[in-house]
């Protein structure tokens, strides 16, 4: 994120590096802010989408996150 008159960007999901864990992305195709400051993050090779709350300092699985696949519990390359 960037405050008013900053010269750097704060970040507020991931930033930990390529990866499948809760606090990693995996190439984000796609980003979603509510009112609230939610983020919703297409998570595209993790085939999954991602939800971070406002300070969190790891986000939760909202849907897929079980491989690639036609499954109900599967997403094949999410993005926006």
């Amino acid at each position: 994120k960037w405050a008013d008159g900053a010269t750097e960007g704060v970040i507020v999901a991931g930033g930990q590096g390529n990866g499948d864990s809760l606090s990693q992305l995996s190439y984000p195709r796609g980003i979603v802010v509510d009112p609230s400051g939610t983020l919703y993050i297409a998570d595209f090779s993790n085939a999954r989408v991602m939800r971070w709350f406002k300070d969190a300092k790891q986000g939760e699985v909202i849907a897929g996150g079980n491989g690639e696949g036609e499954e109900p519990n599967q997403l094949t390359w999410p993005s926006s």
